[in-house]
């Protein structure tokens, strides 16, 4: 690998989802010379806009940002492609002149710019079938609890009903005979680029809350339900789908299809997204190289322009 100072330099800015962070570096775009890497796995996609809080495209115009509006709803983007897609937009922006800033709350998209990918086995198409074959006789859960006997520190991070990472878990297995924890333990631990890291950091928890809440009314009167009804409708989507279980597209998606009331879907996704931020502040609270910036009372420009001055400075 390169030493340190050949590297190249960015910004991560990072945070649970409702805390500002958008808005903070376009804030920051004002004062230094930067491009945007969207590190967010829902804004990929085409047409996850409202739910998303996708940057609009006036503002995208002003400020450049990349990784965004890549895919369709119907495709996959894994953390594979999102790696070699940022790393090349680091370079080139660098190249440019400029500070490549990387936004958003994916963290599996953060981590894998940290500490690379493991070098799993390939796809297997026999065994996924047979996989899927088996949890459309017994359920999602139930394949998830085969995992946690076969590799209970890959089930502990991986949701019950997440279909494509528990599949993808028991397939590399199935194939190797080695447990997905034992390869992601060999990858290699030094960072492709030189990183600050900065996360937004909500002291309140329940203004968070109350933050994710306002947020989610403010999605519905926007006209997030007409959004999801759109995508409900083409034949090529469907509930399975990384792009459909995004938070909030989910829980309407649920609701369009007759499980739920409305009122119980918004109340669920509201729930599922705290349930994510808590998830986000647990994976930023164990790297203990984050430089965490208070969030939602004040601006966090000052500070987070202080930190990032002093880093470019010792860099020279």
């Amino acid at each position: 690998m390169n030493p340190p100072a050949q590297r190249s330099r960015a910004l991560m800015l990072m945070g649970p989802t409702a805390t500002g962070k958008t808005a903070a570096v376009i804030e920051l775009a004002k004062q230094l010379p930067l491009e945007i890497i969207s590190v967010d796995s829902a804004m990929v996609y085409r047409g996850l806009d409202i739910g998303t809080a996708k940057p609009p495209l006036a503002e995208r115009a002003g400020v450049t940002h990349h990784l965004i509006d890549i895919r369709e709803p119907a495709e996959i983007y894994s953390a594979g492609e999102f790696r070699r897609d940022a790393l090349g937009l680091i370079d080139e922006i660098g190249n440019r002149g400029r500070l490549p800033v990387l936004v958003g709350g994916t963290m599996l998209y953060f981590n894998v710019l940290l500490h690379g990918l493991a070098d799993l086995p390939e796809a297997d198409a026999e065994i996924r079938q047979s996989l899927d074959a088996e949890a459309e006789r017994v359920g999602w859960p139930a394949m998830h609890r085969r995992l946690v006997a076969i590799d209970p520190g890959a089930a502990a991070k991986i949701r019950e009903n997440d279909a494509q990472r528990i599949q993808r878990a028991l397939e590399v297995f199935a194939i190797s005979g080695r447990t997905i924890s034992s390869f992601h333990r060999q990858t290699a631990q030094e960072p492709a680029a030189n990183f600050l890291k900065i996360a937004l950091w909500p002291e309140d928890r329940e203004q968070l809350a109350r933050k994710i809440s306002e947020r989610f009314d403010g999605m519905m009167a926007q006209g997030l339900l007409g959004e999801v009804e759109s995508l409900y409708r083409r034949d090529e989507l469907h509930a399975d789908l990384p792009a459909m279980r995004c938070v909030g597209y989910r829980q309407l998606w649920q609701h369009l299809a007759g499980e739920t009331d409305l009122q119980q879907a918004v109340e669920h996704a509201k729930a599922a997204t705290r349930r994510l931020a808590k998830r986000q502040l647990t994976w930023l609270r164990a790297d203990e190289d984050v430089n965490r910036v208070p969030a939602l009372e004040e601006s966090p420009l000052a500070p987070m322009y202080s930190l990032l001055e002093r880093w470019l400075e010792n860099q020279r």
